[in-house]
């Protein structure tokens, strides 16, 4: 009875992941499309979820909803005309499109179907109700504590960069 709850509840998170998607492929309005890619990404995280994936789930929801959709949106409210028409977009390179996402397709059609199964029976692991998130947090912490701070470093590089550059207009520019 529980593995049919595990399944229907995995179907109601693809689906919840899958159909916004498709949504965004066919809204032309940006903010329709922002909010379609939110209910996307909580169905994304929901699937971690599912595969005791917690930390997976956990960065999912605080990096990519919290932080890079609050961002887009910040963009589409700053940047939005003054009309009633919204910011719209047009769809451009519609074969390249078709094109790209039958390639994707038959790659992950041929990973499904011929995928390893010993490798996979060796990453899950006896007890997969365990919160993983111990585990990372201590290795980061401990062995890879280095990487960690350059990349720290290099994020704080780059945002200063952003800054500077989307700042540079406004400084070039005589005020009158």
């Amino acid at each position: 009875m529980e593995q049919y709850i595990i399944q229907g509840a995995f179907f109601v998170f693809a689906a919840l992941t899958l159909l916004p998607a498709l949504g965004i492929l066919f809204s032309r309005n940006v903010l329709n499309s922002a909010l379609l890619l939110l209910v996307s990404l909580i169905g994304v995280a929901g699937i971690f979820v599912l595969a005791y994936a917690d930390f997976l789930a956990i960065t999912q929801i605080m990096v990519y909803i919290g932080g890079v959709l609050i961002l887009l949106l910040y963009g589409v409210m700053f940047t939005k005309k003054r009309d009633a028409s919204g910011l719209l977009t047009s769809h451009t390179n519609k074969l390249a499109g078709v094109v790209t996402v039958g390639a994707l397709a038959s790659v992950f059609l041929h990973l499904l179907l011929n995928g390893n199964q010993e490798l996979l029976s060796v990453i899950i692991t006896d007890n997969p109700a365990e919160s993983s998130i111990p585990i990372i947090g201590t290795a980061i912490m401990t062995n890879y504590v280095l990487a960690f701070e350059v990349i720290a470093v290099l994020l704080l590089v780059a945002l200063i960069g952003a800054a500077y550059i989307s700042g540079r207009d406004v400084l070039d520019t005589p005020q009158k």
